[in-house]
């Protein structure tokens, strides 16, 4: 039997905050494995959270094809997520991506590190708008 391992409360309160939202959020634990992500994220992702099992992020975004506003490939490591992961800093972009269930959107990502505190890294919270 494999163990699950605990989840941090700030991702846990995170997650409670996210499934209260309106606006499409997308939570990463630390080690970059997708948390959870809403029900307003399911419409601009192409399907449903419970459908999804927990994931490394680079193999989960491997389903997505982003590319810039004039068709160039956005390369994984420049997407906000990844960058809020990687540098621990927040990031924004504006892109095409075509998801999973075939349909191409215009969106804007906006990522960010999530602190339990100054040097405690916890994850990432990513929200996405679309026109």
């Amino acid at each position: 039997m494999e163990l699950q391992r605990q989840k941090h409360l700030v991702l846990i309160l995170a997650r409670e905050f996210a499934s209260n939202l309106s606006t499409p959020t997308l939570l990463t634990d630390a080690d970059g494995n997708l948390v959870f992500y809403n029900e307003a994220a399911e419409s601009v992702l192409g399907r449903r959270f419970s459908e999804v099992e927990e994931t490394g992020l680079d193999d989960w975004l491997a389903g997505f094809e982003a590319r810039t506003l004039d068709s160039q490939p956005v390369p994984p490591d420049q997407r906000p997520g990844r960058v809020a992961l990687d540098q621990r800093r927040p990031s924004h972009l504006r892109y095409l991506t075509t998801s999973v269930d075939g349909v191409e959107r215009e969106i804007e990502v906006t990522a960010f590190p999530l602190f339990a505190h100054t040097d405690e890294f916890v994850g990432v919270v990513v929200i996405f708008w679309r026109d």
